[in-house]
């Protein structure tokens, strides 16, 4: 039986070019801020690889581009931004942050934990899919330090108009902290801070068929120079004092060489993703399920539909069978016993919520695996339908 994997918004297959350039890697045993022959081979493959990543978000000009601080992950460079910019300044304490009622855990997460600290955060719906810019207008405020929104819902694949959004916060006042977590939508599309007015971007290497344990904060010359962040981890000053710690060599080479990949076969990608998902909403709109799409612009790769009063879980395990991966949500929430925010932000009622299923696609996948599943799912629901009725 062929495995089929469409999990692809959870973590995607290890490209080949990432495998190679994490081999070559692990010859390089220096630190990296040694300055030794070895410790400077090290240096070398770290720069390289923050050249690669910059330039996939469409930075020519070095000298003009603002800083790439390598992390563990996402929810690592998440917290930075959220802690490090509500601290970094005595004046912000107790100020307002604009973000989403649909955020990534490594977000929702960091937000209650100021909110827990006198700080006030003000959610703005989410709901069909879409931000709503009458509460967000109304939000920004004299006191509003930060504005931080995801790029792509990761469970129903909604893309939030960011670049509007931060224009509107940014002409409010110039000095308002703009950043989006942008790990479902990079190389999902082109994607250029400057061009969505972002100060911070978050991105995470194994969403682009890099390494799992590695991800990164864009943070613009703007940024910088008013020193709207200090950093988490306090050490030895690595990653220019923004993120102390000896860094994943191996990892960083291969997040910068998948980064590369990507963005040399970007169009070709997203024209196959696009292809992929119409097929996919054309062949499941045959089923007994709901299509939760978004009422305007949706990410290339994510599928998000809703079951006939069959729990999630239930159907995973039937796909499971047939050796067809799929999810319920997010992962990094998938043991919590809690219906999903996401989805009851799009509009969702809980029962909803609890039977629904995101289907995620890679550029390994082919319509070949779309038929597998609707072929499985079809066999699933004619067999627990029956059950239910029963």
């Amino acid at each position: 039986m062929k495995d089929i994997y469409l999990d692809n918004s959870a973590t995607t297959p290890l490209c080949e070019a990432a495998k190679d350039a994490m081999c070559r890697a692990m010859e390089i045993y220096g630190n990296p801020s040694s300055l030794h022959p070895a410790g400077q081979a090290a240096h070398t493959l770290i720069e390289d690889a923050r050249r690669q990543i910059l330039q996939s978000l469409g930075v020519r000009n070095m000298r003009d581009a603002g800083k790439l601080f390598f992390t563990s992950c996402g929810s690592e460079a998440d917290n930075l931004v959220i802690l490090g910019t509500a601290y970094a300044k005595p004046r912000r304490k107790g100020g307002r942050i604009l973000s989403t009622d649909s955020e990534h855990a490594g977000v929702e997460n960091a937000l209650r934990a100021l909110e827990a600290d006198g700080f006030e955060v003000v959610r703005i719906s989410t709901k069909g899919g879409a931000l709503d810019f009458t509460q967000f207008e109304k939000s920004l405020t004299p006191s509003t330090f930060l504005v931080t929104l995801m790029a792509v819902n990761n469970e129903t694949g909604a893309q939030y108009d960011i670049a509007r959004a931060f224009a509107l916060a940014k002409a409010k006042n110039p000095d308002t902290v703009t950043h989006t977590d942008a790990v479902q939508g990079y190389l999902k599309g082109r994607l250029s801070p400057a061009a969505i007015h972002a100060d911070l971007v978050t991105l995470s290497a194994h969403k682009i068929h890099g390494p799992k344990g590695v991800g990164a904060l864009y943070v613009s010359p703007e940024a910088l120079k008013r020193r709207d962040l200090i950093p988490l981890l306090l050490g030895g000053g690595q990653e220019g004092g923004f993120r102390s710690g000896t860094e994943n060599v191996i990892g960083i080479a291969g997040f910068g060489a998948a980064a590369k990949e990507g963005y040399a076969n970007l169009t070709a990608d997203l024209a196959h993703l696009r292809a992929l998902r119409a097929y996919a909403v054309e062949r499941l709109s045959s089923l007994p399920v709901r299509l939760n799409l978004p009422a305007g612009a949706c990410a290339p790769h994510i599928l998000n539909l809703t079951l006939p009063d069959i729990r999630s879980e239930t159907m995973l395990h039937a796909l499971s069978e047939s050796g067809i991966s799929v999810s319920q949500g997010s992962a990094c929430s998938s043991h919590a016993a809690t219906v999903s925010r996401a989805l009851l932000a799009f509009g969702l009622s809980a029962a909803d919520a609890e039977c629904s299923i995101r289907i995620s696609f890679g550029r390994q996948n082919q319509n070949e695996d779309v038929d597998a599943l609707v072929s499985a799912m079809q066999s699933a629901l004619d067999r627990l339908v029956r059950r239910n009725r029963g």
